[in-house]
């Protein structure tokens, strides 16, 4: 590795080259693009896709006999389509060239990080000796959203003659880059038009055939030396050709320069006549160069996390592609957290719980971003009130999948790959989603200081979200407790009683905690505003005057499950059987997707003691050890550092680890503990998608949740920044991983907060431009303060 600020491929393999795309994607926040060879269509080995934020269609499709609807992240037409072969004096024209070719000797794929750029070389040589050198250089403009570019330089050695290019702009795409979904429709795009300018820019027009969403692409494509170009049109695809003469030290050199608008742009223009007007007056290949690394260059002052070795690296990818997920151009749209990032179609481009790993690093880091993702849960309460109201609910009840309308698009089918078979998915009942909402809000808060968010948006989101949780709540005498039945935890593998006809389980440990929880903030938050917006809030939530009393009785009196000495994840949990855990282990390779085995052999993860993922230990993730205590003495149970302690062990035990998330959790909340496999969780974490560890699933798109919160874990977790409102929190942590770490935080509106981290010190840099002192509170409470333009360090304990 050349720089700890590239990631690099040396060689062509098409067995991993679905996952070097997808690793290799190029994205603004607006778009991206996958890392594929321009040379190449999709196939079984090749997927180039270009995805708009949010941009959705809907398809039905007939499965086992019944329709099935689902909206998915469309593909848009492929800018990048660059196809060439060499045509020597006095020979035949060669084959169209592409990685697959048998001339290839050579390949390498480097991307820059520091730059946003990425760069393709390779090296075809033929049987006459002849060779032919190809550079590709990517951008998806993190300085103008709507632009991206491509420039290849052909080079011929020991031959001269001519090549013939064919710059694409082709519109007939399918969504087919998740092999498990192939069952299902994926043409998208109707309406078709193409067309080429007198001024050399190709054009492409197509519409969602569903959602209306409607798309102009527009590429200008300059070749040097300049040549007659032969231009055809098909309806959904604009082909420019030219014959240019090469030698050697006399390159051929092919930019294209690729403009996006939609009908999802504000303010609304023609689409196509929009980017056919931008792609003619877009600049040059230096110029855009050189403002978008400029741009880039910005973003890392504000994002970037430093940490030694090869955890750094991995890090520094991570921030990455979070950061072209989400770049503060996402603060000028209404999009949420695609789980997949914007870098493939699994999960369908939906938007989960994933946010509650994400947010956190951008509060810290892109406080605008975070509060614009905020902004997308917020103007879908009208569709979570009317889910609720659907259900026989109150208050507003977030979907587990979301998308365009912010309706349920959690399928109502999956498919067990290894059974063949469709399967009921309800997984629609992990009503836990909105306390996930609520915490990024409170979070958001403690971050930034926005009352004018926490007392509007923020404010309707924790009351609507509080006024579900009391309504889902039943009184139970027996118990003499409330209850919250029917539900499906973060687990995921147990979605209902072992032979039980109906689906959903009862008093998830982590839901009822965490809307004990949620009630309480509500509370908080309601004591806080001013009598006016409280009365607006009253009349315009439809809550009863009375209904904060409810919401306090609830938050210490909602029933959480035990068993053994432990938390039970759920009512009932441990009276199911035990998995023969050695037996599985031994007959299948990998176990992580147990739920998939044991289906297809006519059995089921309901009846056992065995969790896809963290679920109830999700708890040590949102909470720290003592709020956590805070929040189970207010419900009237005990939790000491003994209980919590036999809990993680009793779950470690019992869980397969099917979730990019679940490592994550785990190495965390090990963490916290000083647990011996702390780092082996968390380097589960880090590896995740850089090898590929669910075995193709990378491919399909990156896990964003597991990229940032392995940040997250970095700053919250080792170094333990917490945001408070007496001032910003350290409690750190040591981690045989992670040796120091060093990052720029915001903090309460302050930006370029510099914090240092290594064991047993801590250095914290505050600019002059910080009005007043910096409140720190350190281990055991102390009290510290760092003035403006000052750097002080600090001695902690580690342990």
């Amino acid at each position: 590795m050349s720089s700890s600020w590239e990631w690099e491929y040396q060689q062509y393999d098409p067995k991993t080259e679905r996952l070097v795309e997808s690793l290799c994607t190029l994205g603004n926040g607006r778009f991206a693009t996958r890392g594929a060879a321009p040379e190449c269509s999709a196939d079984a080995v090749h997927y180039p896709a270009t995805y708009l934020a949010g941009c959705y269609n809907r398809l039905a499709s007939p499965i086992g006999g019944r329709t099935v609807s689902n909206e998915d992240l469309v593909r848009l037409p492929d800018w990048t389509a660059l196809r060439y072969r060499c045509l020597p004096d006095g020979a035949p024209p060669g084959d169209w060239l592409t990685p697959d070719h048998p001339s290839l000797r050579h390949c390498r794929v480097t991307l820059d990080l520091r730059a946003g750029t990425l760069t393709r070389r390779l090296l075809f040589h033929d049987a006459q000796g002849r060779r032919l050198g190809v550079t590709h250089v990517r951008l998806v403009d993190m300085s103008d959203p709507a632009l991206a570019a491509q420039r290849t330089v052909l080079r011929a050695y020991g031959w001269s003659g001519r090549v013939e290019v064919r710059a694409v702009l082709d519109g007939d795409v399918t969504n087919a880059g998740v092999e498990r979904y192939h069952s299902l429709a994926g043409r998208h795009w109707a309406q078709h038009r193409a067309g080429v300018e007198a001024e050399g820019v190709a054009w492409l027009a197509c519409t969602t055939s569903a959602t209306a969403v409607r798309i102009g692409l527009a590429v200008r494509t300059s070749v040097r030396p300049i040549a007659n170009v032969g231009r055809a049109c098909t309806a959904d695809a604009a082909t420019q050709t030219s014959v240019l003469p090469i030698r050697r030290g006399r390159p051929v050199v092919i930019v294209k320069t690729a403009a996006l608008f939609s009908s999802l742009d504000r303010p609304f223009t023609d689409p196509v006549r929009r980017s056919i007007e931008y792609a003619t007056h877009a600049p040059d290949f230096p110029a855009l160069l050189a403002s978008h690394q400029a741009s880039w260059q910005r973003i890392w002052e504000e994002g970037q996390l430093q940490a030694p070795g090869e955890t750094g690296r991995i890090l520094r990818l991570h921030a990455f592609h979070v950061l072209q997920t989400l770049s503060p151009h996402t603060a000028e749209l209404d999009v949420g957290v695609p789980a997949r990032g914007l870098h493939g179609e699994a999960y369908r481009g939906h938007v989960f719980w994933d946010e509650l790993f994400v947010l956190p690093y951008l509060s810290l880091h892109f406080p605008e971003t975070a509060r614009a993702l905020l902004m997308y849960r917020h103007r879908r309460l009208p569709a979570a009130r009317d889910a609720a109201r659907r259900a026989g609910a109150r208050g507003a009840m977030f979907p587990w999948q979301s998308g365009s309308s912010g309706g349920e698009e959690t399928q109502s089918l999956h498919l067990n790959p290894r059974s063949g078979r469709w399967l009921p998915d309800h997984s629609h009942l992990q009503r836990h989603v909105g306390s996930a909402i609520a915490w990024n809000v409170w979070q958001y808060g403690l971050a930034t200081g926005d009352t004018g968010f926490m007392h509007g948006p923020g404010a309707e989101l924790l009351l609507d979200i509080a006024r579900f949780w009391a309504g889902a709540a039943t009184w139970d005498a027996g118990f003499g407790r409330y209850r919250i039945r029917g539900v499906v935890g973060p687990d995921e593998y147990h979605d209902a009683y072992p032979d039980a006809a109906a689906p959903g389980i009862d008093d998830n440990a982590y839901t009822n905690v965490t809307a004990a929880w949620v009630l309480a903030r509500a509370l908080d938050v309601y004591g806080t505003l001013p009598a006016a917006r409280r009365a607006e809030l009253l009349a315009h939530l439809g809550l009863a005057a009375d209904g904060p009393d409810l919401w306090d009785d609830l938050s210490r009196h909602l029933y959480v499950p035990f068993h053994q000495g432990v938390i039970s994840q759920f009512h009932g949990y441990g009276d199911l059987a035990e998995l023969d855990w050695e037996k599985y282990r031994a007959r299948y390779h990998d176990i992580r997707r147990l739920d998939r085995i044991l289906e297809a052999e006519g059995d089921s993860p309901n009846r056992y003691q065995a969790s896809k993922q963290a679920d109830a230990l999700m708890l040590g993730f949102l909470f720290r050890p003592a709020e956590l205590a805070r929040t189970f003495t207010r419900l009237g149970y005990a939790l000491d550092d003994a209980l919590w302690d036999r809990t993680v062990s009793y779950y470690l035990r019992r869980t397969c680890h099917g979730s990019t998330l679940s490592g994550l959790v785990h190495g965390w909340v090990l963490a916290r503990q000083q647990g011996p496999d702390a780092w082996r969780y968390c380097e589960d974490a880090l590896l995740t998608d850089v090898t590929d560890a669910q075995g193709g699933t990378a491919g399909e798109g990156i896990h964003l949740g597991a990229m940032a919160g392995t940040l997250d874990l970095v700053e919250r977790a080792v170094a333990g920044l917490d945001p408070g409102p007496d001032g910003l929190h350290v409690d750190p942590v040591a981690l045989s991983g992670i040796s120091g770490s060093a990052f720029s935080v915001s903090y309460l509106g302050h930006r370029d907060v510099r914090v240092r981290f290594r064991p047993g010190r801590l250095g914290i840099r505050v600019p002059a431009s910080l009005l007043g002192p910096l409140p720190l509170v350190l281990p055991g409470g102390l009290r510290e303060q760092v003035e403006a333009g000052q750097e002080r360090w600090f001695r902690l304990p580690t342990g």
